[in-house]
This record gives C-alpha cells, sequence and structure tokens, in this order.
C-alpha cells in the first residue's frame, strides 16, 4: 500500500460508521426543498456525493409519491453505499433510492436527465462555483439545484479561524460570493440559509469525537495516523470556539434559459 492509500484509509477509519460525512439535518434538506416550489410530477433526482445518504433519505421520504424514478445517490467510496443500501432498506426507502458508485467530475448521465439535484456538503471536492456550472447541463428546463457550502457568515473572521481554514479550505469566501457564483452560473437564486448549529453536532460532531479515544489508542504508534486524529479534535475545537463566525450555507436555484 502506497502512503496516499495508507492516509486515505486512516481517514476513512476516522470518518467510518458515522452517521453523516459532514454537518447537515432533515429539518434543513426539508427547508432547502421548500424553497425549490412546486416540483413536477414523475420527478428526476440526483444526489451528488451522497455519502451514508441521510439526506438522500429524507428526500426519499417527503418527496415519496412524486418521484418519477429513484434518486440517484452517487460517492465514490464503495462502503458509503453499502452503508446507504442498508440504512434505506431499513426505512423501507430501498425502492426508492439507486446508488451508484462514479466520480462527481465525471457524471454518467446524459443531458436535461434531471428536475432537481443535490448535494450537501460534497461540491467543495470540485469547487463551489465549478459544481454549478458542471452539473447545470444535466438539469431540465426550470429545474433546481441546492447545495451545501462552508462559508463565512462575518466579515472579519476571528484570526485563529482564519489562519485554521486558510490552511483546510482556502477557498472558502462569504454569502454574498457564493450567490454571485450561482447566478454567473445560470440559475436563479431562490433563496439561501445557515444551517443550525445542531446539524454540526447532532449526527457529526458528537458521534465523531466519541471515537477519538479509541482511535488514539488504535493509532498510538502511528505518527501520521495520530496527526489525522488530532486534526479531527482540533476542528471539532474551532466549531467550539467560533461557531457565528462560520456555517454551512444552503444555497438554492433554478435554471434559467
Amino acid at each position: 500500500m502506497t502512503d496516499e492509500a495508507r492516509l486515505f484509509e486512516i481517514f476513512l477509519d476516522i470518518q467510518r460508521g458515522l452517521p453523516r460525512q459532514g454537518p447537515g439535518c432533515a429539518e434543513a434538506t426539508r427547508e432547502a426543498l421548500a424553497l425549490c416550489g412546486e416540483l413536477p410530477d414523475g420527478l428526476t433526482v440526483l444526489d451528488v456525493g451522497c455519502g451514508p445518504g441521510m439526506q438522500t433519505m429524507t428526500l426519499a421520504e417527503t418527496l415519496d409519491a412524486a418521484l418519477g424514478r429513484p434518486i440517484a445517490a452517487l460517492d465514490m467510496h464503495g462502503e458509503y453505499l453499502t452503508q446507504l443500501q442498508a440504512s434505506s432498506a431499513a426505512r423501507g426507502l430501498g425502492e426508492r433510492i439507486a446508488p451508484l458508485q462514479g466520480d462527481m467530475a465525471a457524471l454518467p448521465f446524459a443531458d436535461g436527465s434531471f428536475d432537481l439535484i443535490w448535494s450537501e456538503g460534497a461540491a467543495y471536492i470540485m469547487g463551489f462555483a465549478e459544481a454549478f456550472a458542471a452539473w447545470r447541463p444535466l438539469l431540465r428546463a426550470g429545474g433546481c439545484v441546492a447545495v451545501t457550502e462552508l462559508t463565512w457568515l462575518v466579515a472579519e473572521p476571528p484570526e485563529e479561524a482564519a489562519r485554521f481554514f486558510a490552511e483546510e479550505y482556502p477557498a472558502m469566501t462569504d454569502v454574498a460570493t457564493n450567490l454571485a457564483s450561482l447566478q454567473a452560473a445560470g440559475y436563479e437564486v431562490l433563496g439561501h440559509f445557515t444551517l443550525p448549529d445542531a446539524a454540526w453536532w447532532t449526527d457529526y460532531y458528537s458521534p465523531l469525537e466519541a471515537k477519538l479515544p479509541a482511535l488514539r489508542a488504535r493509532y498510538a504508534e502511528d505518527a501520521a495516523a495520530r496527526d489525522f486524529v488530532a486534526a479531527s479534535q482540533r476542528e471539532i475545537e474551532m466549531r467550539r470556539r467560533y461557531p457565528d463566525s462560520y456555517g454551512y450555507v444552503f444555497f438554492v436555484g433554478r435554471k434559467t434559459d
């Protein structure tokens, strides 16, 4: 195993089994869906970078009979899709979700395939503006897109938080810039809102933090792995210190002509 592959396996080990791979909650998913307004019957939906798919299942439950076919739930990592399959089957949603392993930058769909494209906490992999532009051709006329993005909520972030994210996510910007990117990519802005602080903790940071002591013990003799675990703890502490300075923001838009 190469060093890169080993480090990635450590990352997966830290994240393995968590309900979510990033901040989110069912209430926020439903609120963003409501911003899309009336959606057509026979609805076609793509969830990009779905992870374990808690939001996918919320979409499947909320949209229910409106779906024309199962939600296409795409992720690069097969083990997240396996987790989604098990969870959706347990909730009686297996027939409404179609997991698919693939690369969000090379989606295997024809133009005009979807009425709704969804992505919670994953668009940053391509870049916020780049994702909106790349996915637009896949939408039918009047189709909607809904994406969460890590965003500064204040004009002058605290110095410690600014240094942290300059290393962890240097592309992070503010709400106004992200709204402008959405419009520049060819969308009408339907709305935006910041996820509640509980969306960071209930299904993500709290279960992640509970894992860290066992991970420190497991990797006690592995310096690189210990660094990964320490970085996770530092990220959690940053959130505790500066919850009002940054957040995940839902951006919802409709494809323009």
